[in-house]
């Protein structure tokens, strides 16, 4: 029996014309790098780059009883958003713990977007679909359509400081009217687009998600963001951006088994809103206090820290690291992981274990790169 044939998105054939390093991620195969991590993490901090991010996953939900099912699975509070509206959130097991977290599109109060991770797109989907009878008895849901579309749209982003004056360029609307964290529709090389000012990387910019032209918009942004130096850019480089910024990567830093105030996101926890999927025990959870707490950390001296390597205290295990780089904007090894909550504090000195010895590092406030955020 062969392996699984790889999913491609719509812009394969360009990233093999430009080169791109292709691997396996989750399924898809997908750009690692083009000229380079370092050269394409420092294109984005510096001016702009754009990815192909068309593995994400969309799923409408439609309704009269949209909001109320969306309010239901989600720890969020969706009556905060108002239309053309971003919010990002997290769904949870009624145990607490993460099933993914998402941004949701608010297109009017019956209509709403989710952009999930592309290693949760079915899953998210089907569990969705799983609760649609206890969000009936519990919600008052029974007006509602969920559908998984991701397999008709295409999903660019455009990050960097210069990313609005190479987007404007073949824009029909004036795209500085679009707030951060809010999203328009309009034409992009003449394809009718929804654009969010929104990203991964901690630098302003936009997604563009668009069931049309999408080649024909990638070339165009290549075309004219090159008086910017713009950079095709890989999931290298997002790894990195992401973790200057700490933003948590599902299946590394968030899943089934951690909670988001375990994982530093009571944020978007909201318990006054009503009732929502595992609200009991996050409730819970809150009052007795977590036992364990994602942090940022630096290592003090040499190293870098990886996946799994486990973390000390005085020689006792209190935690393990789920991310960790050599930050390419600060120049020394960077990481995030959990410990236990005594040892949590800005300031704390633990230690790495790197390749069988020791590694001095300190816990310190995030994000580590201060961009836009």
């Amino acid at each position: 029996m062969g392996f699984p044939k790889l999913k491609r998105t719509s812009l394969y054939e360009a990233h093999k014309s430009l080169k791109a390093k292709m691997i396996n991620f989750n399924g898809w195969e997908m750009p690692l790098q083009y000229s380079g991590i370092l050269d394409e993490h420092r294109a984005v901090r510096s001016s702009v780059g754009i990815f192909d991010v068309s593995h994400m996953g969309e799923i409408i939900i439609k309704g009269r009883d949209a909001f109320n099912l969306l309010q239901f699975l989600i720890t969020n509070d969706v009556s905060k958003l108002k239309d053309n509206g971003c919010q990002y959130s997290v769904m949870c097991y009624p145990d607490g713990g993460i099933v993914d977290d998402l941004i949701i599109y608010r297109f009017s109060s019956e209509e709403f977007m989710l952009c999930v991770n592309a290693s949760n797109t079915e899953k998210d989907y089907q569990w969705i679909l799983g609760n649609l009878d206890t969000a009936k008895l519990k919600a008052s849901v029974t007006n509602v359509s969920v559908d998984n579309i991701s397999d008709t749209i295409s999903q660019i982003s455009i990050q960097g400081k210069s990313a609005e004056a190479v987007l404007q360029k073949i824009s029909d609307i004036d795209l500085s009217v679009i707030r951060h964290y809010c999203f328009k529709k309009c034409n992009i090389d003449s394809a009718e687009s929804i654009v969010s000012r929104t990203g991964y990387t901690g630098e302003d910019g936009f997604e563009i998600y668009s069931k049309d032209n999408v080649v024909g918009i990638w070339d165009r942004l290549l075309e004219k963001g090159k008086e910017y130096s713009i950079k095709p850019v890989g999931l290298g480089a997002r790894d990195t951006l992401r973790l200057e910024m700490k933003y948590p990567l599902y299946g590394n830093d968030i899943n089934e088994k951690t909670t988001p105030l375990e994982a530093d996101l009571g944020w978007v926890v909201k318990f006054d809103k009503g009732d929502f999927i595992g609200k009991d025990v996050l409730k819970k959870q809150s009052e007795t206090g977590a036992t364990q707490k994602l942090v940022g950390f630096e290592i003090i001296d040499k190293g870098i820290p990886r996946p799994h390597y486990p973390i000390f205290k005085e020689k006792e295990r209190i935690g393990e690291v789920t991310s960790g780089t050599l930050s390419p904007s600060l120049g020394r090894g960077i990481g995030i992981g959990y410990v236990k909550t005594e040892v949590s504090t800005v300031g704390e000195e633990i230690d790495i274990e790197i390749r069988g010895g020791y590694q001095k590092a300190k816990i310190v406030s995030t994000p580590f790169y201060k961009g836009r955020g």
